[in-house]
């Protein structure tokens, strides 16, 4: 699993993982986004409370994963911010029991309020298949099109600079208690999410090779 602050970099390190390594990823996001592209009543419900910076609820979030990881799991997994509470973590580890699923790392991406402002304010996202990329990526630049699936590169409703204040708080108040929690059971381990995706990219190839 990839944790970390919003603007951490945890998509674009899931994205590359799953390019290099073809092991299947998901994150809650993801799993929302298909629910409100299909129109179901959770999809509404839950796209309102993330435009504002919510956070949906955990029994929602953990019944979505447990139906994804059954249907995707059995050769492997990446989960991109999840689990993002003790609450989900706890379910997460009752899910994996009874998968017979080992946890075999918690990848957390440090990185500086600094790092998360400059990130978060070029960041432009897929509105088809929720690929990540930047205003100052040259590639993107002068074509705001998704080189995956030809969507729109679009600015996310939750990157507005109140919504994110709100995020961080969040995150500092029930995501961070999980680094210790992770840390206890040996699963833990750190990396500075500072530097360029392929430096960090990088060090996570070799902690997932080392686990294999």
């Amino acid at each position: 699993m990839l944790l970390g602050a919003p603007g951490s970099g945890k998509g674009t390190q899931a994205e590359m993982i799953t390019r290099h390594f073809g092991i299947p990823v998901t994150s809650p996001g993801a799993i929302l986004r298909r629910e409100r592209d299909l129109g179901t009543e959770l999809g509404l419900e839950t796209a309102d409370i993330t435009q504002h910076g919510g956070l949906v609820s955990d029994d929602i979030i953990v019944r979505l994963i447990e139906d994804w990881l059954r249907l995707h799991g059995s050769h492997g997994f990446v989960f991109d911010g999840f689990p993002r509470t003790i609450p989900q973590a706890e379910s997460l580890q009752n899910i994996l029991a009874r998968h017979r699923t080992p946890l075999d790392l918690a990848i957390w991406l440090d990185v500086s309020e600094k790092t998360v402002g400059e990130r978060i304010a070029s960041r432009l996202q897929c509105q088809g298949c929720g690929f990540t990329t930047s205003l100052s990526s040259a590639t993107f630049a002068e074509r705001p099109v998704c080189p995956y699936c030809d969507g729109p590169l679009v600015r996310r409703n939750d990157d507005a600079a109140e919504v994110l204040k709100h995020r961080l708080q969040e995150f500092n108040a029930k995501t961070q208690p999980l680094a210790e929690s992770y840390q206890k059971s040996g699963a833990l381990r750190r990396i500075d999410g500072n530097r360029d995706r392929e430096a960090v990219f990088g060090d996570i190839s070799r902690l997932i090779e080392q686990a294999a």
